[in-house]
């Protein structure tokens, strides 16, 4: 936890977990800098940060495309963290990092059933 005067692009390096498996790191423009850019080209992982729109210019095309993209695979992800967040009025207020990973997991199952107990099948009709 920081301070709200505290940057979110400074904060990259403390969010980014070492044992992740993911070689990918998604964020917004904030996160994107030369010093973020290398220390994750350092650590083995690549970037997929969204571009800024230059000073007084267009967006060039590929930035854009590329951008877009990055939007909606994010979207995706992000539209199951509001949904739990509003619609199930999940709040996190636990002591212990094991509680909450606990809340988080029963939530998810609460969100998509049929992944965690399996697809429903219908018996055959019998004639």
């Amino acid at each position: 936890m920081t301070s709200a005067a505290a940057h979110d692009g400074a904060q990259l390096r403390n969010i980014v977990a070492k044992d992740n498996t993911a070689s990918t790191v998604w964020a917004d423009s904030a996160d994107r800098s030369k010093t973020n850019e290398e220390w994750l080209k350092d650590n083995g992982l690549k970037s997929d940060i969204h571009q800024r729109k230059p000073k007084g210019k267009p967006m060039p095309e590929t930035a854009s495309q590329a951008n877009g993209r990055r939007s909606k695979i994010r979207s995706a992800v992000e539209h199951v963290f509001a949904r739990q967040k509003d619609q199930m009025k999940l709040f996190i207020r636990t002591i212990g990092i094991s509680r909450a990973t606990v809340k988080i997991g029963m939530a998810n199952i609460a969100y998509k059933p049929p992944i965690a107990i399996g697809p429903r099948r219908r018996s055959p009709i019998q004639r």
